[in-house]
């Protein structure tokens, strides 16, 4: 299967934004200018709370404890209690909860529940809910352990985790606790891969890691109230949009909108938080992507210098993470969205908080070129400054001591394999026996080189450490000489420019006939203002995290996986709109859009896969473009026509979904076999 390329810049900024708001990693530095001072920040603190609370009331629920659960709800949330269809569920498990104890003081105390509490609640709270109360009274006569019984389905402890599911979805709903929007972003983009891997038949490069990381089973819906069970005055194109983009069936997609009063997003966000995330493993992923990137600490720091150089497994944060997996039950986390517009100029700056904005004016090299030990090439003092910057991991210790005054059974889950065991197994001895630490920061130390913009530096280092990493990889070394070119031409250096492009630009491109063409491209900034060059011609992200991929894999160091599953996700999405024929209503509010993106104007033809995707639009009114020769290649949704296309009216493709329960792409299909016309359609099925 392929992959897209992926805006690693936009990736760090949600994954820094999911970091925060879900409390892993310490902020408490204060912000580095007035802009940075979120008027979000409050609102965050007060979800993360509200989602420590529900948790804890799921928790709760999970291990039968209903009294704990009742209590918290009384006292966060007493609007669940006075809701008699949520609170008669929640009597009727207690009641089960007594019997379940076996004791004869229990089983008094579950007549007198009855009386004076199930029994009057079953009358006000729905129709069946009388009928329910009576069925649940054979819980008396038949045993918790006879799988035979009418009441099996009452006894089993699977019914706990149903009205915890339950009492989570109206929490998040009600508290507007939802998860981070990188979390879920993820739950949508795997949602997809798995639809359009099963689709089309293929087999899924990233099947085992999302397996385990997207659980199957989801958490019920909320319940809309009573007052809101009128005939829905929604949109069409906003209730196939919604049950399209989270597997709801079209009577699915009403009852949520009807719980958001028709607010499609929220909607949309209660959905998606349905969908539950191994909690541990996720962590763990983004704990291992964020030491890649150089966004926290890696922990190797801790080693003494008299400890074999075989990786950093005792590391404590390793050992804090594993801990925190064994102890932590397999609920599905919840965040608030948080506001990432300017995520990118200030977030992002976690890392890099004291560095210049620019310093594409400095073409000098930043230190003298060592060669001979390898230990040398790193610049000590450098190598502890860039460290000072990072952030320390902290996993979710607050969390367990909230929660640690309820004493609850976790719910069984089998075991997963961590994420980050790559990072804190032993990393393979490579270059020059070069320690773990010494990789990683080489590593990181190269990829900030290049960010920068300081090629020619990236190069001298790379080749001092390794002299045939760029005979192994050309691409990356012509890609660095066309940096290094732009820089002088934006410089007004036009001579230095051109003795670069004969010296390394012409021969790899001689030698490579790909290369042929991005040379031209390259060659054409000469006729433009200097200014021009800089601005539009250096794709620095981009490239800096291909050099970091390619040279950390020469050092022994793999890339996240995170990263593999980020790749194989944006690509099956761009393909599944293809096939679907239309815009991603939800790709500009899940920031997908921005993860597409790639500003590389000169080496675009360098890249696998380009990403141009326009923002998601957000009204109702839609055009379907059918075509079956041709779809947009541009790595984005398909928002053009040739002549051979035919565009229907989205009304029409509604209709035929809806009529006919069809997905989207089916009903275009049909449509297309009757030039458009839906009524002819629906009349010719059903004759």
């Amino acid at each position: 299967m392929e992959s897209s390329s992926v805006n690693w810049e936009a990736l760090d900024a949600l994954i820094i934004d999911f970091a925060k708001s879900e409390n892993l990693i310490d902020d408490s530095s204060p912000p580095s200018s007035p802009s940075h001072t979120s008027p979000s920040s409050p609102y965050v603190s007060s979800s993360y709370h509200s989602r420590l609370i529900i948790r804890q009331i799921r928790l709760s629920l999970e291990a039968g404890d209903i009294d704990a659960a009742i209590d918290l709800l009384r006292a966060h949330a007493p609007f669940v209690l006075d809701d008699h269809r949520l609170l008669f569920r929640i009597q009727k498990q207690k009641f089960i909860e007594l019997l379940r104890k076996g004791t004869a003081e229990d089983r008094g105390r579950a007549i007198d529940f009855l009386r004076t509490s199930l029994a009057p609640c079953a009358l006000n709270a729905y129709p069946e809910a009388y009928e329910e109360f009576k069925h649940v009274l054979l819980a008396f006569i038949y045993d918790k352990d006879d799988q035979t019984s009418p009441v099996a389905n009452e006894w089993a402890e699977k019914r706990r985790c149903e009205i915890a599911g339950l009492m989570s979805s109206v929490l998040r709903g009600h508290l507007h606790a939802f998860n981070p929007l990188f979390s879920m972003t993820l739950r949508y983009l795997i949602s997809i891969h798995k639809g359009f891997c099963f689709q089309q038949g293929i087999s899924s490069p990233i099947s085992d890691l999302i397996k385990r990381l997207l659980l199957e089973e989801r958490d019920p819906p909320a319940i809309p109230q009573e007052s809101f069970c009128e005939a829905p005055l929604f949109d069409e194109v906003d209730i196939q949009a919604l049950a399209q983009a989270v597997e709801l069936t079209r009577q699915g997609a009403i009852d949520s909108l009807r719980f958001t009063k028709g607010d499609l997003f929220q909607a949309f966000q209660n959905e998606i938080c349905r969908m539950r995330l191994d909690a541990a493993m996720l962590d763990e992923l983004v704990h291992e992507y964020c030491i890649y990137r150089g966004i926290v600490e890696s922990g190797m720091q801790t080693l003494s210098q008299d400890e074999p150089e075989s990786g950093y497994s005792s590391s404590q944060d390793c050992s804090l993470e594993v801990d925190y997996s064994n102890a932590k039950c397999s609920f599905s986390e919840t965040s608030a969205t948080t506001d990432l517009t300017s995520m990118r100029g200030t977030d992002v700056e976690l890392r890099y908080a004291s560095e210049p904005a620019n310093n594409l004016e400095n073409c000098s090299t930043s230190g003298s070129h060592q060669s001979g030990n390898s230990r040398h090439l790193r610049n000590r003092s450098r190598g502890a400054g860039e460290r000072s910057k990072r952030k320390r991991w902290r996993g979710r210790h607050d969390e367990l001591d909230f929660i640690s005054d309820i004493h609850v059974n976790r719910c069984a889950k089998p075991e997963v394999s961590t994420a980050m065991q790559v990072a804190c197994t032993t990393i393979t001895k490579g270059v020059e026996n070069i320690n773990g630490e010494d990789k990683y920061e080489i590593v990181l130390g190269v990829q900030e080189l290049a960010s920068r913009g300081m090629a020619a530096e990236v190069v001298d280092k790379i080749n001092a450490l390794d002299p045939n990493f760029f005979t192994q990889n050309p691409v990356l070394l012509f890609q660095l000489k066309q940096v290094e070119f732009l820089k002088l031409v934006g410089l007004g250096d036009h001579s230095g420019a051109l003795r670069v492009a004969c010296s390394h630009l012409g021969p790899l491109a001689g030698s490579d006939p790909n290369l042929l063409k991005p040379l031209k491209e390259t060659l054409l900034s000469l006729l433009q203002p200097n200014e021009d060059a800089l601005a539009t011609g250096l794709p620095l992200h981009a490239l800096a995290t291909s050099l970091q991929v390619a040279l950390g894999k020469r050092l022994g160091i793999d890339e996240p996986q995170l990263m593999r599953i980020m790749r194989a996700t944006l690509h099956t999405h761009t393909e599944w709109f293809k096939h679907q024929m239309c815009k991603d209503r939800f790709e500009s509010f899940l920031r997908i859009d921005s993860l597409k993106e790639n500003n590389t104007p000169v080496l675009t033809s360098l890249a696998t896969s380009k990403s141009n995707t326009d923002s998601c639009t957000l009204g109702s009114s839609q055009v379907t473009i059918s075509s079956t020769t041709r779809v947009s290649d541009d790595g984005g949704s398909p928002n053009q026509a040739s002549s051979r296309d035919v565009i229907f009216d989205e009304n029409a493709v509604l209709k035929v979904m809806e009529f006919l329960a069809l997905p989207r792409a089916d009903a275009i299909h049909l449509l297309a076999q009757y030039n458009g016309n839906a009524e002819t359609l629906i009349q010719q099925i059903f004759a």
